[in-house]
């Protein structure tokens, strides 16, 4: 289902990113980013980025709906799918802190990176590669 970056499965998570888009608060930059999660339970959160003055405290679209979905209860391996969309020439992966971020609710999750031009399909392993995760606690 998530295997094809042209699959119609992915049209609910592109139209709730894009729509994300809309709201993010980049004054500085003026790069605007959505992101969409898909859980496995069905449910689809959305997140923009937020700038702030005191850039260190930003906000990325893919952690504002992370943060969304554990507040709705996700837990580690509830992750079905995740989409992020900028309105920039080059599609756009998630910064490394999201890609972390993201890696500790999903092992092999697919990743749609889109813009108003193409789209391209990654897994998280293969933009994280080697991650750091709790089981090297143990």
């Amino acid at each position: 289902m998530f295997d094809d970056p042209q699959s119609p499965a992915w049209k609910p998570l592109l139209d709730a990113a894009w729509q994300a888009r809309e709201h993010a608060h980049a004054p500085y930059s003026k790069f605007q980013v959505g992101a969409a999660l898909l859980t496995k339970q069905g449910a689809i959160f959305a997140g923009c980025n937020v700038e702030n003055a005191a850039y260190p405290v930003c906000l990325c679209a893919e952690r504002g709906a992370l943060s969304a979905a554990v507040a709705a209860g996700l837990r580690p391996g509830g992750l079905a799918a995740a989409v992020v969309v900028t309105d920039v020439a080059e599609l756009t992966p998630p910064c490394g802190a999201c890609r972390q971020a993201l890696s500790e609710f999903a092992g092999e999750l697919p990743v749609l990176l889109a813009n108003r031009h193409g789209r391209q399909l990654h897994s998280l392993g293969q933009l994280l590669p080697h991650s750091f995760t709790g089981g090297h606690f143990r």
